[in-house]
């Protein structure tokens, strides 16, 4: 069913329980998995430090599965800010390499918060065509 599966990190909590998921998902279809982070442009920003960062995450994700099918990507937006700049990126990434499903972990955000910040989870569900398994955060 599924042979590309997509998993977008951002070393957060949610993230892992998205990756753990998506690999489960992975051995149970002989899917190849492909970990992505997005970096964000911001108006002070460092991007070779935000690229240092991306790589530490990516690797630190790589090292977490245990499955031989496992490629990274380092996804660097060309325009925008913030969540947006993040959510093209991804998209984007998902369309090029034609992604079966996308794994992503959700904020679990409420009322206000939710409707000032929005989601890239969120996002992604306006913009790609492909599944998206949304992992929520563990109940307190």
């Amino acid at each position: 069913m599924y042979k590309k599966i997509l998993v977008a990190v951002d070393g957060s909590e949610t993230a892992k329980r998205a990756l753990a998921e998506a690999e489960n998902i992975a051995k149970t279809y002989d899917a190849t998995l492909r970990i992505v982070y997005s970096t964000v442009h911001t108006i002070e920003g460092d991007m070779e430090a935000a690229k240092k960062t991306g790589h530490e995450i990516l690797d630190q994700a790589k090292s977490s599965v245990s499955i031989p099918n496992v490629e990274t990507q380092l996804l660097v937006p060309e325009t925008g800010f913030g969540l947006t700049s993040i959510t093209e990126a991804i998209a984007a990434a998902v369309t090029d390499w034609d992604a079966d499903l996308v794994a992503v972990g959700t904020a679990n955000r409420r009322g206000l918060e939710r409707f000032f910040v929005g989601s890239v989870a969120e996002q992604l569900i306006a913009k790609v065509d492909s599944s998206i398994l949304l992992v929520r955060p563990p109940k307190a």
